[in-house]
């Protein structure tokens, strides 16, 4: 059931960075006002993660139901409505609570079971969110190209999670006496007091998602863009960008997932250089296969990034606090997130998209540089010798 909530995730997110141009030019926004409503995301999403994750620890996984029903229901809002800067920054922060809620709820299910099962679950999941945007960014710029409203596409993937959400209530239901009473009780108990001891790695491994999504999520939302507006490529092509970014880092996260690997800062530092060389190359070029090209290896590097911090710093915290523990990383992960395609709409309109794409670089190399000694001040010793990482289990080797 996680792979099915990540997919429809990133279902949603395939069809919000091809349709950005389409949305853009509704609004009638420039670059540096879509830079300025995007990050109302932020103003929705930051609130809302925190309380996500104390809704799954208290209620369980039909929490996800909610979430990713009402992610469809803001998107197509922001379709229907995104006729200025103000709709459009009222639409993103409704938005932003929805997507922030999910990506909790959905994070905090995979790594209940990863727990449980002893498989990467969270690195194959966040696999099936980037296969779904890369099917849905297709469709969406096919679907733009015929001339077809933009909000089709929304359409769709609120039907999907329609029927996800409604497998997940009834599988929660399945199990939803089954030990609630002990649930609710240890939450109470003991979810603080486990945090606390393992709140300086959660916050570093935050701060360090942050880069890594700030990086992604910069390409994801403004591929379509630069390829429109810098390599010139057509309304069919244009999604070309979040699909190829997309294939690579679901690609590499299905592949990586079959291997174990002792050094989480290893993972991170690589993965870091090959994005920041990917994203040069896409600064540097005006062609459509070399640009599709830095998008690729740029995808490669950030696909690491995310799933080895989360199941690093969440490998050992107590169950009745995962939830609490899975928002707090994705919170300040998040953070990233958001503040991605607004840092590159501000440079863009300070230097153009070539150079706001080596601002972004500098983003990939600054976490190159910070992995190692930042997890060295965190993970005590026997942990950062022999931590799993991308594509293990995610627990500490003793």
């Amino acid at each position: 059931m996680p792979y099915a909530g990540f997919t429809v995730f990133g279902a949603f997110w395939g069809v919000w960075g091809a349709s950005v141009p389409a949305i853009r030019d509704q609004a009638g926004l420039t670059d540096g006002q879509l830079g300025t409503a995007l990050l109302f995301i932020a103003v929705g999403a930051l609130p809302a993660m925190p309380l996500a994750g104390r809704a799954v620890d208290r209620w369980g996984h039909r929490v996800t139901a909610i979430t990713l029903t009402s992610l469809g229901i803001a998107g197509i809002a922001v379709a229907v409505t995104a006729r200025d800067l103000l709709a459009l920054s009222v639409g993103l922060a409704v938005l932003g609570a929805s997507s922030g809620a999910a990506d909790v709820t959905i994070n905090a299910a995979a790594g209940s079971v990863e727990r449980a099962d002893g498989r990467p679950v969270i690195t194959r999941a966040h696999g099936f969110f980037s296969l779904a945007v890369v099917a849905t960014s297709l469709v969406t710029g096919l679907l733009n190209a015929a001339g077809l409203p933009v909000v089709v596409p929304y359409l769709l993937v609120l039907l999907a999670a329609g029927a996800v959400s409604a497998a997940i209530v009834t599988d929660d239901r399945t199990k939803a006496d089954h030990g609630r009473h002990d649930r609710d009780r240890t939450s109470t108990a003991h979810s603080r007091p486990g945090l606390r001891a393992h709140l300086p790695l959660l916050l570093v491994a935050g701060g360090l998602g942050a880069l890594g999504f700030a990086v992604e999520n910069a390409h994801q939302s403004w591929s379509a863009v630069y390829l429109a507006d810098t390599v010139h490529a057509g309304p069919a092509l244009v999604g070309a960008g979040p699909a190829v970014f997309a294939l690579a880092v679901s690609l590499t996260r299905f592949a990586i997932s079959a291997v174990r690997t002792r050094r989480a800062w290893i993972v991170l530092t690589t993965g870091a250089v090959i994005s920041a060389a990917g994203t040069s190359l896409l600064a540097l070029t005006a062609s459509l296969p070399l640009a599709l090209l830095g998008l690729a290896l740029a995808a490669v590097g950030t696909a690491v990034l995310f799933p080895t911090v989360l199941a690093l710093a969440t490998a050992n915290v107590p169950a009745a606090a995962r939830g609490a523990a899975t928002s707090v990383v994705s919170t300040s992960a998040y953070l990233g997130y958001l503040a991605g395609p607004v840092y590159v709409g501000h440079w863009a309109q300070a230097t153009g998209l070539p150079g706001a794409m080596l601002a972004v670089a500098a983003i990939a190399a600054a976490l190159a540089l910070l992995a190692w000694p930042a997890l060295r001040a965190v993970v005590p010793s026997p942990a950062r010798r022999g931590t799993a990482g991308a594509g293990s289990t995610g627990r500490p080797r003793t």
